[in-house]
């Protein structure tokens, strides 16, 4: 049986001022459980399909559709009801400093108006997967940049999205703590979750045969199973 689409990307063109495309009629597929490495050197556009993804931009052209929905056609006022099937874990962490582990993942589940036994229900499971609940008190100024990933990770994570995608996630942290955001990443996927990892890291890329779905000045140049070699 054919499988169906999760997300899709149509023809999606950004250009901004009177510059080149940043995106140049990008399109591509992803199906459910899927793991995908979006690749390419900074600046390549791959930040800005995520941005349009999550409604933080508008394309200039094109279409986006999840589980055939096209979510450029969905009023913003009615966006948070998608957003809580797509989690994002963004390069910078974006952890707020005066709140514990805990309440910054307690946060993302205000916004998607969470009742309090859901939230109290989901955050020490969520915690736990990505192995952080002894610290569920703890500041982010407490903690490694590795150990922030996994916070912004457990946030993504709690409103349970169908699919998790991660901008840069190792961008700011070391290798070695890296290869723990990557374990705890591979464990999401085998448990259903779609996973769209944005990333220039190609030893990263090249560990993991994985999809990998390369786009350079705006354009997918390869889309193949297997390494990085570009």
């Amino acid at each position: 049986m054919q499988k169906k689409e999760q997300i899709e990307f149509k023809h999606i063109t950004k250009i901004y001022g009177d510059g080149d495309p940043v995106l140049d009629k990008v399109g591509f597929s992803l199906f459910r459980g899927d793991f995908a490495f979006l690749v390419g050197e900074s600046g390549a556009g791959k930040s800005t399909l995520v941005k349009i993804l999550i409604r933080e931009e508008e394309p200039d052209e094109g279409e986006v559709y999840f589980e055939d929905q096209n979510l450029l056609e969905i009023p913003k006022k009615d966006f948070h009801k998608i957003r809580r099937k797509i989690g994002v874990v963004f390069q910078d962490f974006k952890l707020l400093e005066s709140k514990t582990v805990y309440e910054n993942v307690a946060i993302s589940l205000e916004v998607v108006k969470s009742s309090h036994k859901e939230t109290s229900d989901l955050i020490p499971n969520v915690l736990s997967m990505v192995h952080l609940l002894d610290k569920k008190d703890h500041f982010p100024n407490q903690l490694s940049g590795g150990e922030k990933q996994r916070v912004s990770i457990a946030r993504a994570l709690a409103h349970e999205p169908d699919i998790l995608v991660a901008d840069e996630p190792t961008g700011m942290i070391d290798p070695e703590s890296g290869e723990r955001v990557m374990e705890v990443l591979e464990q999401i996927n085998t448990r259903g979750t779609t996973i769209l990892m944005a990333t220039h890291d190609k030893d990263i890329v090249n560990s993991y045969k994985k999809r990998v779905i390369r786009i350079k000045s705006g354009k997918i140049v390869s889309d193949k199973e297997g390494g990085y070699d570009g």
